[in-house]
């Protein structure tokens, strides 16, 4: 690989997908990171059943955002069709995430959303989590993977959901996905989509009554990290 830029989103894409097994948001070969050079169209994504511990940046798989493998002896993730999906509707992202990480799989397996039940929710998602229907027959049968990511997009129309604010959506009988402007901070998103999850999880448990937060503590704490007149955190020089 002589092009620096796509060598450099190969390396990129390689250490995000070890940092998933690193934060033990997967197992053996499951979960996938991926990430895209805008100015080419060009994703980089894992190699499809290749074990993390096998991987090196060269074993990356290139792939043109109309599906076209580049530069690959290598079968690009199963999941391909669905970070492309991505990539198209959502034009500012720069890298998606999948995992089947326990608990945010819990909840897309009972097929519930992630509830906004707390602040640590909203410093980070504005809003629930939402889970889609269960993809239909038909959809399956077609394209499945394709289908998948139209689902998310479909979830996210009906809701009226922005995926600048709204950074994660689980798939209803499967699992999470994640985005964020890098591949790196996609993994930050799934991370902090797993632990919610678990919070999740134990708070429905022990009040199933529970309420989502109330409005104006979400706006306060999601905007005071995300809005425009944001204040958390140290000023960029």
């Amino acid at each position: 690989m002589s092009d620096p830029d796509l060598k450099k989103l190969k390396e990129e894409v390689f250490k995000a997908n070890l940092k998933l097994l690193e934060e033990k948001l997967v197992i053996f070969t499951f979960g996938n990171v991926s990430g895209i050079n805008r100015k080419r169209n060009i994703i980089a994504i894992k190699p499809s059943g290749v074990d993390y511990s096998r991987l090196s940046p060269a074993d990356m798989v290139l792939v043109s955002l109309d599906g076209k493998i580049i530069d690959s002896d290598l079968n690009p993730s199963s999941d391909t069709r669905t970070h492309l999906q991505l990539y198209r509707a959502f034009p500012e992202i720069g890298g998606v995430v999948h995992t089947h990480s326990r608990y945010a799989t819990i909840l897309a397996q009972a097929c519930m959303p992630v509830r906004c039940l707390g602040t640590t929710h909203a410093d980070y998602f504005y809003g629930d989590i939402p889970c889609t229907d269960v993809i239909s027959d038909e959809a399956i049968r077609k394209d499945y993977e394709k289908e998948t990511g139209s689902l998310i997009i479909d979830t996210f129309k009906r809701l009226g959901l922005d995926y600048k604010f709204m950074k994660a959506c689980l798939v209803a009988s499967h699992g999470p996905f994640a985005w964020g402007n890098s591949p790196d901070e996609a993994v930050f998103a799934s991370l902090i989509l797993e632990e919610i999850a678990m919070q999740n999880c134990f708070t429905r448990l022990l009040n199933p009554s529970i309420k989502s937060i109330k409005a104006v503590l979400l706006d306060k704490h999601y905007l005071r990290k995300h809005g425009k007149d944001a204040y958390y955190g140290q000023k960029k020089s």
